[in-house]
This record gives C-alpha cells, structure tokens and sequence, in this order.
C-alpha cells in the first residue's frame, strides 16, 4: 500500500456560523413584543369566549366594545367629558406634587417640626379620602374646586412620606462634603437634597399618579354634570352597558398612557442615578 493511500486526509470542520448583532436584536425585541401582545390578546379571547358562551347582556363582545368606543369617545363627548377631567387630574396631581415635595422636604430637615407634626398627620392620613367628598360639598360645593380637593387629599401622602423618607436618607458623608466646600442654602438644597431624595420622590409620585385617577372618578361619580366618572354612571343608569364599557376602556387606556409618559420622564429625570444602578451591577 503506498505511503500516499496510507496518509489521512485532515478533516475539513465548517467553522460555527455566528448570529450577526443586528439579528439577534430583532430576535429579543420581537419576542419582548410577543411578551407584551401575547397575554392582553389572550384576554381579549378569554373575554370573547365567555361573553359568546354565557350570552349576558352585562358582558358585551370585545368587537361591540370596540365600535362603541369609536362611535362615542370619537366624538363631541370627547372634548366635553374626558378633556375637562384629564385637566382636572393633571391639576390636582400637580398641586399635590408641589405641596406634597414641598412639606416633605421640611419635615425631613427638621425633626422637632417633624416630631410636632407626625401625630396630626398619621390622623389625616388614616381618613379615606372618598368619605371627605360629602363634607368638601358642604363646604366648598358641587365645583371644580372640590373635585381638585379630592384628588389632593389622596395623592398628597404618598408624595410627602416618600419625600421625607428620601430626605432624611441624605448620605451624611455628601452632607459633611457640602458643608467643608461652603454649599449651603438653596444650592445645597437643590445639589445634595433634591439630588439625593429625587428617587424616592419620584417613587411617591408614581404612586400618586395611580390614585389620582381613582379619586378623579370617584369625585365626578359622587357629585358632577360632566365628566368620565359621571358619564360611565350616567351609561350604567340607563342600561346603555356597551357604552358604560367603552368609558371603562377610555380610563384603562388613559392611565396606561400617563403611565408610559411618567416613565420617559423618570427616566430623564433619574438618568444619572439609573445609569450609576446599571453600572454597580456590571461590576
């Protein structure tokens, strides 16, 4: 046999074909898109299922929901109820940012205030705010003042304990830093305080923002002549059950837009502080 038929040949290996970035980022971002579509659709398909199979007239078909919706909120009652409403949560939710950071951020310097003041405040903050609507009606009346009230009177509590918290969590090392370089006053207030309680602040915020809705409805079910909860009311009061389940898709849609619009601007304004979160945990 000759030394060339006895001689292997090397085996020849095709080397590992790697995924090109670009693919496999539309490969995560179209299963996060899965994730994302995958559950609200198989709701929608639990709820077609049980409305066709139980036939109740309370639990209209998804597709009835959706030509109701577009043929009411598509309309004048828009600009009528949900814009005078909208307005209103806006308002009072930003009224109850201002007082509720601004109390805060003294309570949480000061503890003599705040040990003055915590017994008042553990007593207001155990009343529900729904039961105030009867007694802001008496003394304020069926306006937009009281309906502000109500929002502010629920949304406040969230915002001042958070703002307190973050307050009084103020790194002493950065505060004995401040006061060796002569920071002082309102600089050392916006630079370190704000600063270094803005995450907090910004959790007591969100939090607010999702009781804000509840208490926005709640004051126009109670007392009102317009608006998204007096209008859901109005539809349940004379069986006009698809269009009481469009206004219900209307607030759905409308605190997962504020939602999304909350979080674009956490983001902005805690950029610093996600971005040092993210780099602590890659080491």
């Amino acid at each position: 046999m000759s030394h060339a038929a006895t001689q292997q040949q090397p085996a020849t290996t095709t080397p590992p074909q790697r995924r090109s970035p670009v693919a496999a980022m539309l490969r995560r971002a179209g299963l996060r898109l899965v994730y994302l579509l995958g559950l609200p659709v198989a709701l929608i398909l639990v709820w077609w299922w049980a409305s066709a199979s139980s036939g109740l007239y309370y639990l209209p078909a998804p597709d009835v929901i959706a030509t109701t919706f577009g043929e009411v909120w598509f309309s004048e009652r828009f600009a009528q109820d949900a814009l005078p409403s909208i307005g209103r949560l806006l308002a009072g939710f930003a009224l109850a940012a201002v007082l509720g950071v601004g109390v805060g951020i003294a309570l949480g310097l000061s503890r003599s205030l705040r040990a003055l003041t915590e017994p008042v405040l553990e007593f207001l903050r155990a009343i529900p705010p729904p039961v105030l609507v009867p007694l802001l009606i008496l003394l304020v009346g069926v306006t937009t003042s009281m309906k502000l009230l109500v929002i502010v009177s629920g949304c406040i509590w969230p915002i001042l304990l958070n703002t307190v918290e973050g307050v009084r969590a103020v790194d002493p090392v950065l505060s004995d830093t401040c006061r060796c370089y002569g920071v002082r006053g309102p600089r050392r207030l916006v630079t370190l305080v704000l600063r270094s309680a803005s995450p907090q602040i910004m959790a007591g915020l969100r939090q607010a923002l999702s009781i804000a809705i509840i208490l926005m409805v709640i004051s126009e079910m109670f007392a009102s002549s317009s608006g998204l909860g007096f209008t859901i009311v109005q539809f349940q009061r004379s069986f006009a059950i698809p269009e009481m389940w469009s206004g219900i898709v209307l607030l759905g849609l409308l605190g997962f837009t504020l939602s999304v619009l909350f979080q674009l601007v956490e983001r902005r304004v805690l950029g610093w502080y996600l971005g040092l979160r993210a780099a602590t945990k890659g080491e």
